[in-house]
C-alpha cells in the first residue's frame, strides 16, 4: 500500500526486513505446535527465586540508585564481576575494557555504527548468525563470505576473500548459531595469524562458550591474539580482537544483558555511539543481575543448564538418527543450542517447513543465515527448548515429512 511514508524513509531501509526467525515465532505460538525454530534456552531452568529474593534486597538495599539513571559504561560491580569471571577463560582485561549493552543485539549494532561505512565489505562464516547480518544492513554493508565445515571456517577460502578488503570479519567460535560447530584449535591459531598479516580485525561472537558439555576447552581468539602480540611486547589491550558474550544463556534472555570487551580507545568510541541509542542500559536489571549471579551460583547453574542441554542434545541425535531417511546429514554439537542439518542437493528447507507446519512441527530453513542467499537445503534446529519427550515426537514427525519428500 502506498502512503506518503513511502517517500520519506532513509535510504538505509531499502536493505533493512524483518528477522525470518521473529517472523516464524508468531506462527509458532499456536496451540500443539513443536517448535525447534527459535533459539530460545529452556524456561523451566531460569533462576526465578534467586532473581525474586535478589530483586527483594536491591530494591531494599540500593532502591534510589537502582531506579536512577547510570553511567554509559555499565554498573561497576557488574563490570568487575564479568573481568573475574573472564579471567578464569584467559581473557585479561580491566574494568575499562568492558562496555555493558542491552543485549548483544545492541552490541552488533554499537559495531556498525563506529565501523562500518555504506559499502564496506564484512566477512562473515556462511552460514552465520542472522541477527548480525540484520544489524549491519541496516549501515548498508555488503558481506563476503568464507564457507565452513564441521570444524569451522574453511581457512583454505579466507585468503582469497581478504583480497577483497573486508573492514572486520564477524566469528563464532564455539557453538556457533546456526551451525553449531566449533572452530578447532589449528584453525584458530591460523585465523589469527591471517588476521594479522591481513591487518583484518575479527569480532568475536561468543554467547555459548561457557555451554560445553563435551570436548575440551579452546582458548577464545582474543586470548590467542593477545599471546600472539604479546610476544612481540604488545598486550591484550591493544589487540586486534572485540570480544562479546551475554547473560541471556546462562541467566536470563530477557534480562537483556550483555557485554563488549576491546582496547579502551575502542571502548570510548562505543560508548558515544550507546549514548546516542538509550544513554545506558538498565540500572535495575545490572544491579539484580550481579546480586544473582555473585557468590558462586551462576557457576553451578551453568553446571545444570549443561546437564539438561546435554541430554536434549542426545535426544535429539539418536531421534535423527532412527527416523530421518539416508542422505540428510547433520552436526554433533559439543555445546551450546542448536545442530544443523544438510539436505540432499536440490531439495528446498522453505518447502519442508510448509509440510512440517501442518504436521505440528518448525524448525528454521538455512537460507536466512547464508548472506548471498546459499543454503537452500539446510536447516537450523534448536534443541535447548523443548522437553526431550516433545524433542522425539517432534524429530519423528519432521522425518515423516523429509521421507516423503524423498519418496516424492
Amino acid at each position: 500500500m502506498t502512503t506518503p511514508w513511502n517517500q520519506r524513509y532513509a535510504q538505509r531501509m531499502e536493505r533493512m526486513g524483518s528477522s525470518a526467525i521473529r517472523e516464524l515465532l508468531k506462527l509458532t505460538q499456536r496451540q500443539g505446535l513443536i517448535s525447534f525454530a527459535g533459539g530460545l534456552p529452556a524456561p523451566e531452568l531460569f533462576p526465578v527465586k534467586q532473581f525474586d529474593e535478589a530483586s527483594r534486597r536491591v530494591l531494599a538495599e540500593h532502591g534510589s540508585q537502582a531506579l536512577q539513571y547510570s553511567t554509559t559504561e555499565g554498573y561497576l560491580p557488574l563490570r568487575q564481576y564479568i573481568v573475574d569471571k573472564m579471567s578464569a577463560y584467559g581473557i585479561e582485561a580491566d574494568v575499562d575494557n568492558i562496555l555493558i549493552t542491552s543485549g548483544s543485539q545492541q552490541a552488533l549494532d554499537i559495531i556498525g555504527k563506529i565501523l562500518i561505512n555504506p559499502g564496506d565489505k564484512i566477512l562473515t562464516e556462511s552460514p552465520t548468525y542472522l541477527g548480525a547480518l540484520q544489524a549491519w544492513r541496516a549501515y548498508q554493508a555488503d558481506f563476503v563470505t568464507v564457507p565452513t565445515d564441521d570444524d569451522g571456517l574453511c581457512l583454505d577460502y579466507l585468503e582469497e576473500a581478504l583480497c577483497a578488503g573486508p573492514k572486520f570479519m564477524y566469528i563464532l567460535p564455539n557453538f556457533q548459531n546456526p551451525g553449531g560447530f566449533t572452530l578447532s584449535r589449528e584453525r584458530r591459531e591460523e585465523l589469527i595469524d591471517v588476521a594479522d598479516h591481513y591487518g583484518c580485525p575479527i569480532i568475536e561472537d561468543d554467547p555459548y562458550g561457557e555451554l560445553r558439555f563435551e570436548g575440551e576447552h579452546i582458548p577464545p581468539l582474543v586470548v590467542l591474539d593477545a599471546q600472539k602480540l604479546n610476544g612481540n611486547g604488545h598486550s591484550f589491550k591493544h589487540g586486534n580482537v572485540i570480544y562479546m558474550s551475554t547473560f541471556s544463556k546462562t541467566l536470563a534472555p530477557g534480562l537483556r544483558l550483555a557485554w563488549m570487551v576491546a582496547p579502551r580507545d575502542v571502548i570510548q568510541n562505543c560508548v558515544m555511539a550507546k549514548q546516542g541509542m538509550d544513554l545506558h542500559t538498565s540500572s535495575i536489571n545490572q544491579m539484580i543481575a550481579y546480586e544473582v549471579a555473585k557468590d558462586g551460583f551462576l557457576k553451578e547453574h551453568v553446571r545444570l543448564i549443561r546437564r539438561v542441554y546435554r541430554e536434549r542434545r542426545d535426544v535429539m541425535l539418536n531421534a535423527m538418527s532412527a527416523h530421518f531417511p539416508p542422505g540428510v546429514s547433520w552436526t554433533r554439537p559439543e555445546g551450546g543450542l542448536f545442530l544443523w542439518v544438510r539436505l540432499p542437493e536440490g531439495m528446498d528447507a522453505a518447502h519442508i517447513l510448509e509440510g512440517a507446519i501442518a504436521q505440528n512441527v518448525a524448525f528454521v530453513p538455512g537460507v536466512a543465515f547464508h548472506p548471498d542467499g546459499d543454503g537452500r537445503n539446510t536447516m537450523r534446529l534448536n534443541f535447548s527448548n523443548a522437553q526431550p519427550e516433545m524433542i522425539e515426537l517432534g524429530i519423528q514427525r519432521l522425518g515423516q515429512v523429509l521421507a516423503a519428500e524423498l519418496v516424492y
